[in-house]
């Protein structure tokens, strides 16, 4: 599960991420990446719309990638804000796809080697 101190819960800060971080496409995720500037914890939000599916195939969606996200929140840096936005296909991908996908593009944002 997601700590508490890590979940994103404004609109603002949403929308903050996703217009002025950088981003990168893997698979079925896209991932923006809003760099930090205090030591504060990071921030993860996700973004799983109605083109995914119906509601029960979206909380599916949402509970794998939840769980991929609180396995590699500590990879990024403090102070940091991360927003995963599920692409329409999401709903037929296994969440070690989910976690494949997420190193990749956590790998290409943060510059580090696979």
């Amino acid at each position: 599960m997601l700590p508490s101190a890590n979940r994103m819960r404004r609109s603002t800060e949403f929308a903050t991420v996703v217009r002025s971080g950088v981003r990168a496409r893997r698979g079925q995720l896209v991932v923006h990446l809003h760099p930090g500037t205090t030591d504060a914890a990071p921030h993860v939000g996700l973004v799983v719309g109605k083109s995914v599916g119906g509601s029960v195939v979206r909380h599916r969606v949402s509970r794998r990638l939840r769980a991929q996200l609180a396995e590699r929140v500590n990879l990024l840096p403090a102070g940091s804000a991360a927003v995963v936005r599920a692409l329409p296909g999401a709903a037929s991908t296994t969440s070690e796809q989910f976690g494949v996908d997420l190193d990749a593009a956590l790998a290409r944002l943060l510059g580090t080697p696979r």
